[in-house]
């Protein structure tokens, strides 16, 4: 962690300030934190692999202790929760070094179905709406003046695209599960701050700290509601703005729908943030259609009828609200990679690629994805090595805007 971050963080108990305990357990590296204990007047915290644990339970006091002793390596896996047989795996896979890739580290730390949807989630249809809606919105050069906040940003593929729109202070990935923070740092968002928080508990950081603070898919999983939304509206202050995107809605059918409300109970807890409502058939439809993100047309809880989902946008400032015309993205950030729901097939100088889901589920889940990614793709150059936009031709930003060509992190899959 990088030392500054201490100005932002305050412990989620007592709200004091944390400073650096200076014992056996520091390690500095140019300015980071890389291990250590950061405490205040009622908790030792540990920091493990450069990630501020900021939850008092009984792994991380374990982990406390045995970087005390000089153990790094075990409070690592302690914090992972690796058994014996995955954590070999995992120490054979940091002996790969930079041929280690994400998937690899996906099929060892990921124990449920949840990995298919990190592993595919650059190009589902709620990533393509999220992102779009997050590009428009970072147009406005005052929702990224302060440090930013994905909040149970998991695993860090919104924090990457919260991080390319350059904010002022950087990007803050919180989440409860420390090996989704480890994933982030590792290889989808390395630049971000990565804290380790419980968001059923008060958020872990000063009053009115964030430009922009948003919350993806999770929010229906989280018990305490309540104490969230105020919280969210504490750290981004009267002017700054609270994003949630694909809010299940308790009217609408749902996969994992998590614990829903109705679109109006939604609204309701942010109202002195004064939210606006927004369809997500209506957002991605524009986006597919129109390569728009238009935020004029909010609608009442009733207009949203019986829709799965919706996306909340919370904010005072009125010209936050208007049209945003999206440039297509020809930006290589990371590495050109077929997107991994294909299987690609080499046939002389042509490169058949099948779209294959890995599961019924997540095709049912997930299926409006056909809506871009067609079943099959026949494209005149190698793509089982790496991948070069002069190599594509005319076939080249086609591909990119369908996501058959995604722009993944480097050492993705």
């Amino acid at each position: 962690m990088r030392e500054a971050l201490l100005d932002l963080l305050r412990c989620p108990f007592c709200g004091s300030r944390l400073t650096v305990v200076e014992n056996d357990a520091l390690v500095r590296a140019a300015g980071r934190i890389e291990s250590g204990v950061l405490g205040c007047d009622c908790c030792a915290f540990p920091v493990v692999a450069g990630i501020p644990v900021l939850i008092a339970n009984d792994p991380t006091r374990h982990a406390v202790h045995q970087m005390e002793a000089g153990q790094h390596e075990d409070a690592l896996f302690t914090l992972l929760g690796l058994d014996e047989a995955r954590g070999a795996a995992f120490r054979a896979l940091l002996e790969r070094g930079s041929r280690a890739t994400y998937r690899d580290a996906l099929a060892i730390l990921s124990l449920d179905a949840e990995a298919d949807n990190f592993l595919y989630r650059l190009s589902d249809p709620t990533y393509l709406t999220t992102q779009a809606l997050l590009r428009g919105l970072g147009q406005q050069r005052w929702t990224v003046s302060r440090p930013v906040l994905d909040l149970c940003g998991g695993s860090g593929h919104l924090t990457r695209v919260l991080a390319g729109l350059h904010p002022a202070a950087g990007v803050v990935d919180a989440d409860v599960y420390f090996w989704k923070l480890w994933m982030a740092r590792r290889f989808t968002s390395p630049d971000c701050d990565p804290i380790c928080c419980d968001a059923n508990s008060p958020l872990p950081f000063a009053r009115d700290t964030f430009s922009m603070a948003v919350l993806a898919d999770a929010f229906p999983y989280i018990w305490h509601k309540r104490l969230l939304a105020e919280e969210m509206m504490r750290l981004v202050g009267p002017e700054g703005v609270i994003v949630m995107p694909h809010l299940h809605s308790s009217l609408g059918a749902n996969f994992s729908a998590g614990q829903t409300l109705t679109p109006e109970a939604y609204r309701d807890l942010f109202a002195s943030q004064q939210p606006r409502l927004f369809s997500d058939e209506r957002l991605f439809a524009d986006v597919l259609e129109h390569r728009t993100v238009d935020l004029t047309r909010d609608g009442s809880p009733a207009d949203l009828g019986t829709e799965a989902s919706l996306t909340l946008v919370a904010s005072p400032r009125a010209d936050l609200f208007r049209k945003y015309e999206l440039p297509d993205a020809h930006e290589v950030t990371g590495e050109l990679k077929v997107n991994p729901l294909y299987v690609v097939e080499r046939r002389g100088d042509l490169s058949v690629l099948t779209l294959t889901f890995p599961t019924p589920e997540y095709e049912e889940e997930f299926g409006a994805c056909k809506q871009y990614l067609p079943a099959t793709v026949t494209v005149s150059a190698d793509l089982t090595g790496r991948i070069v936009p002069a190599d594509l031709g005319a076939d080249y930003d086609d591909l990119r805007r369908r996501r058959v060509i995604i722009d993944a992190p480097p050492h993705y899959c």
